[in-house]
């Protein structure tokens, strides 16, 4: 009897996650709208949106997940969560009563009609690499758009379309989730989750790292090595690499940062002890987007010549 009364108490107190487990979906964004997963012709975010993270939100749904976490760093898109609010039923339409297909047409959007059930979860969570917001010079078009393939003469129509979709999705709802930190996230998919679902963000970097037990493996480290597509000020913004490098400068933990390109340098020197990059220093921009694994490959081994000698 006892040690029943002690294995429910224990039950209580865990943590929802190992409750929930068994209804647990955990969805990683970008391996779905992911730059990685691009075809080689097709890489411009004006192509692209998130219509097919809503279809595997739906089928997470339909095995039964009462929670779901949703890692949304790494994108491809610029939509504001559009495509996926499509993909679960949401219509957005113009004054001729004529339906918007893509999310640069979203600047004549008049009219928005939601579905029955908007609320697909018991619990929804965000995991959020940055705290960006949607609009402006610190939001998804302005600071992420550029690593996506927007042009500056691009940014005006894409911020036009991303105000117009949330003036009207906050004005129905009556918050303004445009405002809220993380709605820039992923291309404004943050948004969309918050506006659309209920979505509530979190940082990604503290929830994985601390069920990872990050700090525990980095004891036995000499050096650690990290990286993204491009390390400029964004980087600094909250999201994983540049939290790593916090953390190993704060243990005095060598740190390394491998990217395509970098950005205003000097900025990341109090973090990183070295920076690789691959444009310019081997190769231009068009050769390494067409060949990333290649340049990737020698741009490691030449970080590994450094170390060693």
């Amino acid at each position: 009897m006892c040690h029943t009364v002690n294995a429910a108490h224990q039950a209580i107190k865990a943590p929802w996650w190992l409750q929930e487990k068994k209804k647990l979906a955990i969805i990683e964004s970008a391996c779905f709208i992911g730059l990685a997963q691009l075809p080689e012709s097709k890489f411009h975010p004006f192509q692209l949106d998130t219509f097919g993270l809503g279809k595997v939100m739906n089928q997470a749904l339909k095995k039964g997940a009462l929670t779901c976490i949703i890692g949304i760093g790494g994108s491809a898109t610029n939509d504001g969560g559009f495509g996926m609010a499509k993909a679960l039923g949401w219509s957005f339409q113009t004054k001729n009563q004529e339906e918007i297909t893509s999310w640069t047409d979203l600047d004549s959007l008049v009219k928005v009609e939601k579905p029955k059930k908007t609320r697909l979860f018991k619990r929804l969570i965000i995991a959020s690499d940055v705290e960006n917001t949607l609009l402006g010079k610190e939001g998804a078009s302005r600071i992420y758009g550029p690593q996506k393939g927007l042009r500056p003469k691009e940014m005006h129509r894409s911020e036009r379309c991303l105000q117009t979709l949330s003036d009207q999705i906050d004005t129905r709802m009556g918050t303004r989730w445009s405002l809220k930190p993380g709605s820039g996230a992923a291309g404004g998919l943050g948004y969309g989750l918050m506006a659309f679902l209920g979505g509530k963000p979190q940082s990604g970097f503290d929830y994985f790292s601390r069920r990872a037990s990050l700090n525990s493996l980095l004891k036995w480290a000499d050096l650690v090595i990290t990286g993204e597509g491009s390390l400029d000020k964004s980087t600094l913004m909250g999201k994983g690499v540049g939290s790593i490098a916090r953390i190993c400068r704060d243990k005095r933990k060598e740190c390394i940062g491998m990217c395509g390109t970098a950005k205003n340098k000097s900025n990341l020197s109090h973090l990183f002890q070295t920076v690789y990059q691959i444009v310019p220093t081997l190769t231009n921009k068009e050769s390494a987007q067409k060949s990333a694994s290649k340049w990737l490959k020698i741009l490691a081994e030449k970080a590994s010549n450094d170390i060693q000698s």
